[in-house]
């Protein structure tokens, strides 16, 4: 199992476990309609909502942008680093691999 986070770094000769590990993480910072040639890329984030609410709301559009996105990415685990006092959450996904897809 994998944990991932958004991406801060590309390595554009990716192959296999960590091509698609890079793959979840770029989806997990793509913000929806960011991207110019496939606006429905990424997930769309819950603003301005109690957190508890925006925790849930976002998890599961994160998995569902995952599953559409990146099918040899199966999601174990899902959670946030939460910064209450600035409203913040990173989501964090620990993923297993299928390369078989």
């Amino acid at each position: 199992m994998y944990e991932i986070r958004p991406v801060h770094e590309i390595i554009f000769d990716a192959t296999g476990v960590q091509e698609v590990l890079q793959n979840v993480a770029f989806i997990l910072s793509t913000m929806m309609y960011s991207c110019p040639m496939d606006r429905g890329f990424g997930w769309n984030p819950d603003l301005d909502l109690p957190i508890d609410v925006a925790k849930a709301m976002s998890a599961s559009k994160i998995v569902q942008a995952i599953q559409e996105n990146e099918p040899r990415a199966i999601v174990e685990e899902f959670f946030f680093e939460e910064d209450h006092m600035n409203g913040v959450l990173k989501p964090i996904v620990r993923v297993s691999v299928h390369e078989s897809i």
